[in-house]
């Protein structure tokens, strides 16, 4: 990962731990896929998903998570609570732009 998407997942984490939430993990793998953040917001896991944008122009980085990439989040999720135990989930995603203004989005999809 490059030096600005750290940052984009340092920044998302600082920030919602700000908002309550607990982090547990980064950048858990399975071979279906890559979570950037799971976070715990209550009895909750809440796994997340950072995006960076330089520009709207191809949509901004909401646009970026295709169904295809909520597959494999969910495929990778599916395989993380194997591993761990069943429990409540969501979906969420942090979005940045270039100046690290970030728009938080619960429940960003479902799986």
């Amino acid at each position: 990962m490059n030096s600005q998407g750290t940052e984009a997942e340092d920044r998302a984490a600082i920030y919602l731990q700000q908002q309550g939430l607990k982090l547990l993990t980064r950048n858990y793998r399975s071979r279906f896929g890559e979570i950037d953040l799971i976070m715990r917001d209550g009895s909750s896991l809440v796994f997340v998903e950072v995006r960076m944008r330089k520009s709207d122009r191809f949509g901004g980085a909401a646009a970026s998570i295709t169904p295809a990439k909520q597959q494999k989040l969910a495929l990778t999720a599916a395989q993380y609570l194997q591993q761990h135990g069943n429990s409540a989930c969501r979906f969420d995603a942090i979005l940045l732009d270039q100046a690290y203004n970030i728009v938080w989005i619960r429940n960003a999809f479902e799986a």
